[in-house]
């Protein structure tokens, strides 16, 4: 399981190494530890769990033309050439599949003890202090202002509107960020969700005070 972990990392560093600062081998390293944290309690299949955290974003759609494929195929080719049972294989391409926030806007049945856990530890990377450095790094990248009073955030949108949205960054608090909390699966995914979710709350607070020179 060693050298096939040290293939992957070796993979997925060389792959990532012009990325984008928010999604970049660093993220992975998170979420790769992060999900280790989590399996503890969850006990799913720990070379799955940790194949598809290294591999979760190995193609994200939102850097290659909103290809929601290429992420699978990739990881898949991948592992097949390392010869990983094929069984393994097709999980982690299921996982990759089902993890984003914006395939939640899919009614899709795919569950696994395996997807709850790479899941939250992808979405607790959304969250807390390194989520809000990650959320105004994509920002800066995609070149969205700061905040804007006039746009408000959509609530309600279509998970085509969510693809496409060029919305100020704090918008993107209350379009996605601040509802990760209860979409947690596991329990140590709440927990530490819980924590990173006041903290956000705390930092819009401070950020409406100095926007608006009251602090």
């Amino acid at each position: 399981m060693q050298q096939t972990l040290d293939l992957t990392i070796a993979f997925v560093k060389n792959t990532l190494a012009d990325a984008e600062a928010g999604h970049d081998w660093f993220h992975i390293e998170r979420v790769f530890k992060t999900a280790q944290t989590i399996n503890q309690t969850e006990q799913a299949n720990s070379l799955i769990v940790a194949l598809a955290a290294l591999l979760h974003d190995i193609a994200d759609s939102k850097f290659n033309n909103g290809d929601e494929e290429i992420g699978p195929q990739k990881a898949g080719e991948f592992l097949t050439s390392i010869n990983v049972d094929q069984e393994v294989i097709n999980e982690v391409k299921l996982i990759i599949r089902h993890l984003s926030f914006k395939a939640s806007f899919d009614k899709n049945s795919y569950q696994s003890k395996e997807l709850n856990v790479v899941q939250d530890a992808d979405r607790l990377d959304a969250i807390g202090a390194i989520g809000i450095a990650r959320a105004f790094t994509y920002g800066g990248y995609k070149n969205r202002v700061l905040y804007n009073p006039e746009i408000k955030p959509n609530l309600n949108m279509t998970k085509e509107e969510y693809k496409n949205a060029v919305s100020p960054t704090l918008n993107h608090f209350y379009e996605k960020l601040l509802l990760l909390k209860d979409l947690m699966k596991t329990e140590t995914g709440k927990k530490m969700a819980q924590q990173r979710h006041d903290f956000m709350l705390a930092y819009l607070e401070q950020f409406y005070a100095e926007w608006e020179g009251r602090k």
